[in-house]
């Protein structure tokens, strides 16, 4: 009996280590607001014949601040300062409760966002699977607007891609990525303030060893109140995959690169930002219009400047300027104003308000997911709440 006794407890405090060792976290955001926006287009076609200004817009917009989301995470601490980590993510709309859009046309996913295995230890962190690019990461730390979904860094950046033919049908951009699936992801450990994150995304086309493949490196500082961030991205057989609606097949044809230099500085409350980035389509930097694709080579440079009164009430301003470097006459300019407030750690009110010039083909959004018309002059504003769990 003590021996049957003796077992049984060896047994129980093994499984109490074991789950000690382990945890997973259930997590997710719900943001919601209203939006006013002074021009709208039935798309991101950068063809104002083909996709004409249908006016004002008054609507329920998901996102203000981020996309709302619901996610899975956990660590397994397996001994000598290493863990395996696993992530899911996925996001959702919370007008309607539908699933966001993949990396393929048209097709919703559960976790469409994240979904990683990985491990972490000493030498850094290594993740693979489908997973927010090295680059989005870098965006947000140098923008005083945090890449929100409203009106930074993010939405201009956005601009270069409807430029060059991206449809908003899937989350395969044609200039960057937000996402990217099927990547392989190192993050270095901080060294005196700097790290390096370096990504491989092997394409899986027969025939082709480059072709779909995705590849990235960032280089940042973060030290002192400042971030700095320069990053190298380049994609072959990059979204869109048609061509003047004939499906292209992957050959490896290197049409995505995108550079970026950015740095953002807080001190005592007050946050100062800026940045200049390149992308283009190597392949075809003049673009095609009547396919869509008004040009392949644009500059992005932008500014902000924010205030943050108290722990819980602050205010960010940004500017945002896109040029098509092949055709002067497409410029856009993106002014930006927004205040936040946190109710709590989990509870977050905010409004903002935006107003941007577009000429010629350019069809700058001030919200994602919220086409203008191209080349109109839109002012949009909006309201909401964003709740963390």
């Amino acid at each position: 009996m003590k021996l049957r006794i003796t077992v049984a407890a060896t047994f129980l405090a093994a499984a109490a280590t074991a789950h000690a060792q382990s945890s997973v976290t259930l997590y997710g955001t719900v943001d919601s607001g209203l939006l006013w926006q002074s021009t709208a287009a039935a798309n991101f076609l950068p063809i104002a014949s083909r996709n004409p200004n249908l006016g004002h817009v008054f609507r329920f917009k998901d996102g203000g601040i981020y996309s709302s989301l619901f996610g899975l995470k956990g660590s397994e601490d397996i001994g000598g300062g290493y863990k395996i980590n696993f992530r899911l993510q996925g996001s959702f709309d919370s007008g309607t409760g539908k699933f966001t859009l993949s990396d393929t046309a048209n097709t919703p996913a559960l976790f469409n966002q994240i979904a990683t295995v990985g491990v972490s230890g000493p030498f850094g962190k290594f993740d693979a699977g489908r997973q927010l690019a090295p680059m989005a990461y870098a965006l947000a730390e140098t923008d005083v607007r945090n890449a929100w979904f409203f009106g930074s860094v993010l939405t201009a950046w956005l601009t270069m891609n409807q430029q060059s033919g991206w449809t908003a049908n899937s989350t395969n951009g044609s200039i960057g990525a937000l996402y990217d699936s099927n990547a392989l992801v190192y993050n270095s450990p901080s060294f005196y303030g700097v790290s390096v994150a370096l990504e491989y995304a092997p394409g899986g086309v027969p025939g082709h060893f480059q072709g779909g493949t995705r590849e990235s490196a960032v280089l940042k500082y973060s030290n002192y109140g400042l971030n700095a961030a320069a990053v190298y991205y380049n994609g072959h057989d990059a979204s869109p995959f048609t061509y003047a609606g004939t499906t292209v097949p992957a050959t490896g044809v290197n049409n995505n690169r995108f550079v970026y230099f950015g740095a953002k500085y807080t001190w005592k409350g007050i946050s100062v930002s800026g940045s200049f980035s390149n992308g283009r389509n190597p392949a075809n930097p003049n673009g095609n219009l009547a396919a869509g694709i008004a040009s392949g080579d644009f500059d992005m440079w932008t500014g902000g400047l924010g205030y943050r009164f108290n722990p819980a009430f602050e205010v960010t301003s940004g500017i945002y300027y896109v040029k098509d470097e092949k055709h002067n006459q497409n410029q856009s300019t993106a002014y930006v104003l927004g205040a936040d407030y946190n109710l709590s750690k989990s509870t977050t009110l905010y409004a903002q308000g935006g107003y941007v010039s577009n000429r010629g083909t350019m069809n700058q959004t001030l919200v994602y997911g919220q086409p203008v018309a191209v080349g109109k002059n839109t002012a949009a504003g909006m309201v909401g709440i964003r709740h963390a769990f």
